[in-house]
This record gives C-alpha cells, sequence and structure tokens, in this order.
C-alpha cells in the first residue's frame, strides 16, 4: 500500500473513532515534519514542539481531508501553516554558536570547520528570505518535493512557483554574497 493510500486509509479510520490510528500517521510523519520545521527555525527542541504543533491542528482537522490532494500534500500544507504563524509570533529564530567552535581546534580540522560555518551561513541566509521565498526554496531544495507537489502544498500555479524559486535563489546569493559567500547551484541543493 502506498504511504499516500495508508495515510488516507488512517485519516478514515480515525475519523470513525479508531483513534490509535493517528500514531501510524505521526510514526510515518514524524522525521519528515520535524525535518521541515528545523529548516524554518534550525533548532531541533523547537522543531520537535512546532511538528507537535502541526499534528495536534491535522488530527483536529482530520474531517475536513476530502481527498482531493495527496494525504502528503494536506498534512505539509497545515504543517507550513502553523510553522508560519508560530515564526510570526515569535519572530525570526536566533542561531547561537556553538560553544566547541569557541576552543582551540588542530590544523586538520580547520578546514572541515570552515565548510560547516558556510553552509551555516547560507542555511542562516535561507531563514531570512520573506516567505514568498524561503517556503518554495525550503519545500523544493531542502525537502526535495517536484514541482508539481511543491506548487501545490503552496497553493501556487507552477510559473508562479518557478518565478518565486528563481528570484529567491537569486536573493539568497545576493544575502550571501553580503556575507561574503559565493553560492552555486550545487551548494543551494545541498543547503
Amino acid at each position: 500500500m502506498a504511504k499516500d493510500d495508508e495515510d488516507a486509509a488512517d485519516a478514515s479510520r480515525v475519523v470513525a473513532g479508531d483513534l490509535a490510528a493517528f500514531e501510524g500517521i505521526v510514526r510515518r510523519w514524524q522525521s519528515r515534519l520535524v525535518g521541515l520545521a528545523w529548516r524554518f527555525c534550525r533548532d531541533r527542541g523547537a522543531a520537535e514542539d512546532m511538528a507537535q504543533e502541526a499534528f495536534l491542528k491535522a488530527y483536529r482537522s482530520l474531517a475536513s481531508f476530502r481527498g482531493d490532494s495527496a494525504f502528503s500534500t494536506w498534512l505539509t500544507a497545515i504543517a507550513l501553516n502553523s510553522y508560519r504563524s508560530r515564526l510570526r509570533a515569535e519572530g525570526p529564530p536566533l542561531v547561537g554558536l556553538d560553544s566547541a567552535r569557541a576552543f582551540g581546534i588542530e590544523a586538520g580540522v580547520q578546514r572541515e570547520l570552515e565548510e560547516h560555518e558556510r553552509a551555516e551561513a547560507v542555511r542562516r541566509a535561507v531563514l531570512t528570505l520573506p516567505a514568498r521565498y524561503r517556503e518554495p526554496i525550503v519545500l523544493f531544495y531542502l525537502q526535495e518535493r517536484d514541482l508539481a507537489e511543491t506548487a501545490r502544498v503552496l497553493g501556487l500555479a507552477e510559473g508562479t512557483l518557478k518565478s518565486r524559486l528563481y528570484r529567491g535563489r537569486e536573493l539568497l546569493k545576493r544575502r550571501c554574497a553580503a556575507l561574503g559567500v559565493v553560492l552555486d547551484q550545487a551548494e543551494l541543493e545541498a543547503v
């Protein structure tokens, strides 16, 4: 049974009164929703809280799932809306400095640390993008969704999504350049 079919079946069972069926949905989706939330806040604890809130909202809204779109699209849209609301309420996340970085390091580790810091600078730059560009970039590049699914989740026409991806990449390149980081396409996809 396909994942979306299994999710839709579990959703129907929950609506019919089998509350334990929601456990299957959570089990299949927890790591993906936590990962998506982490891309927005860069904090594991906050990401877990955000995913839990998204699951709670999805649970409360299961009766409204009509199956017009894939369950994955429906659940991801709920999660994104939940994450947006939380970020609007709390403001952009603060990214702290790892205390281990404050101490001396070996010469062989220096390059690895510099590469990590560069990648982290790019990830922080993604977080500073306006939501209209950040969300398509996170879903398409970081969650590796295809163009059609990303457009459905965001409620956009594919042409509009392509435009936002292009503009978001261009804005991200400029922001990274301001940080002294030259960003190429391969690095964007590895963010």
